[in-house]
């Protein structure tokens, strides 16, 4: 569990500095330049990703159960999911009228995906892993419609709305679709041990 922890800390915390301490990472970025910065961001997130992910299968082998999810949990929470591979889709096809409307459809997805995950598994290493993606999701969305809101009040360029065509958004349901259905029905099982719908 110790390890799970520590990735988590690693993992989300380099995607919080935005959130916990703005002006910190404004002065590492004029200091390291973007691509350095970047650079060392994603090296502490992969080191980060490694350890939870390795820290969660070693939470597995000995679980510890807090309850028992209903039966069908598993079916609304793969509901879910496919609504959140549609908004992570969303947050990389131009002009869709989900990111459009939504601005940060990456992180309502891990909001989504989270609690998905809450409400099918029970088990102790389960709550701390997805609690934690939830607990920061909700957070982070909330600072970055702060910041969307301090840059409409100052007339800032990219705070107008964003242009969106039909196509691209079905574009985007259609492979967010896609890509749930491969995972839910094949990945899943094959990656991670669990067929969520099997």
């Amino acid at each position: 569990m110790a390890w799970l922890v520590l990735g988590l800390l690693l993992f989300l915390g380099a995607h919080s500095t935005r959130v916990v301490a703005e002006d910190w990472r404004g002065r590492q970025l004029a200091r390291w330049g973007e691509k350095g910065w970047k650079g060392a961001v994603a090296l502490v997130s992969l080191a980060g990703f490694i350890l939870l992910i390795w820290g969660y299968g070693q939470a597995r082998q000995a679980p510890v159960l807090l309850w028992q999810p209903p039966r069908g949990m598993n079916h609304l929470a793969a509901l879910l999911t496919l609504v959140a591979f549609i908004l992570l889709v969303a947050a990389y096809v131009p002009r869709n009228a989900i990111r459009a409307r939504l601005r940060h459809p990456m992180v309502l997805s891990v909001k989504i995906w989270a609690l998905a995950h809450l409400l099918a598994n029970g088990t102790l290493a389960a709550v701390v892993l997805f609690g934690a993606f939830l607990i920061w999701a909700v957070v982070d969305f909330r600072a970055a419609r702060q910041r969307d809101r301090a840059s409409a009040l100052q007339g800032e360029a990219g705070a107008a709305p964003l242009p969106s065509s039909a196509l691209a958004t079905a574009l985007t349901v259609v492979i967010g679709a896609v890509a749930w259905a491969g995972f839910a029905f094949w990945a899943h099982g094959a990656w991670i041990g669990v067929r969520p719908l099997g």
